[in-house]
């Protein structure tokens, strides 16, 4: 069995096609993906990835985004908390995400924007902290300051339980500073493409327990369903990303550090599990994950 460590199958991409998200969901169980992990963004899109996650036998995360930073109040995080208290004994609830630090948008990097988003991410850190929950965070540009972060409650004594570092782009030495705090690095769609030279290597140079797999759908399309400005200028659509692609993203990894489909498949339901320990309880009985 598969398993995408991030989806957001609330996206209106997903519901917009015949059958809805109900359809996206069934093919990508037809191709092996038994589990999908579902990252609010927001304190408005909490109830939709709790319903969904519920309705699909999925799992879901409560959190809010950096890019939803700009126009999240104070209060936001107070209805987060209240959240994760009103459903802590909720199986589904695997972690808190989807979290971190987006340094490359510009409209994001201005100083009171930075130091917003600094704010946000060290009180869910701290809520994760209190909750027992890992977390899932948002890694673009933002590495260093992600890992400064997770050291600062780590030195008050208030280590974050690990989690997934999602679409992790960074150095090598990023990606063992992040595994060394018992984080998980997301490969998924950018991986597809032959000139991302350096995520390849990381794919292949990282020991194979610490990656997972993630679809971002219906974001990040692997090279198959993407198109250029240039092809959407003349009126070429792009395809649409769903949890449906896994196992052919997979099949790229597996051949890029030379291991069977099932070997790695093993591996990645295993990391999975690792990474956001409720997963365990919520997969069927003939697959459950080991280590």
């Amino acid at each position: 069995m598969w398993i995408d460590t991030h989806c957001h199958l609330d996206a209106p991409e997903l519901q917009a096609g015949e059958g809805g998200v109900a359809a996206v969901r069934q093919r990508a169980r037809e191709v092996g993906v038994g589990l999908c992990v579902l990252p609010a963004v927001e304190v408005a899109n909490f109830p939709a990835v709790r319903q969904l996650a519920h309705a699909h036998h999925d799992a879901y995360a409560l959190g809010i985004h950096p890019l939803y930073v700009p126009q999240a109040q104070e209060h936001h995080l107070a209805l987060l908390e209240q959240a994760l208290q009103d459903h802590a004994q909720d199986p589904r609830l695997v972690a808190v995400a989807e979290i971190g630090l987006d340094h490359f948008v510009p409209e994001l990097c201005t100083p009171a924007l930075r130091d917003k988003q600094w704010h946000f991410y060290l009180r869910q850190l701290e809520l994760a902290q209190r909750f027992g929950l890992p977390v899932i965070l948002h890694v673009r540009r933002s590495a260093d300051a992600l890992l400064k972060g997770l050291r600062l409650l780590q030195q008050q004594g208030r280590p974050v339980a690990g989690g997934i570092a999602h679409a992790f782009n960074g150095s090598l030495q990023q990606a063992e500073q992040f595994a060394q705090r018992g984080f998980r690095l997301g490969f998924g769609g950018a991986v597809t493409f032959d000139t991302a030279l350096q995520l390849r290597r990381l794919a292949t140079q990282l020991p194979l327990q610490h990656l997972v797999l993630e679809t971002d759908a219906p974001d990040i399309p692997p090279h198959w369903l993407y198109t250029t400005a240039a092809q959407r200028a003349q009126g070429v659509p792009q395809g649409t990303n769903t949890p449906a692609e896994l196992p052919r993203m997979a099949a790229v990894v597996a051949q890029l550090r030379g291991i069977s489909l099932e070997a790695l498949q093993a591996a990645q339901q295993a990391n999975a599990v690792a990474a956001l320990p409720r997963l365990r309880a919520l997969l069927p009985a003939s697959g459950q994950a080991s280590g």
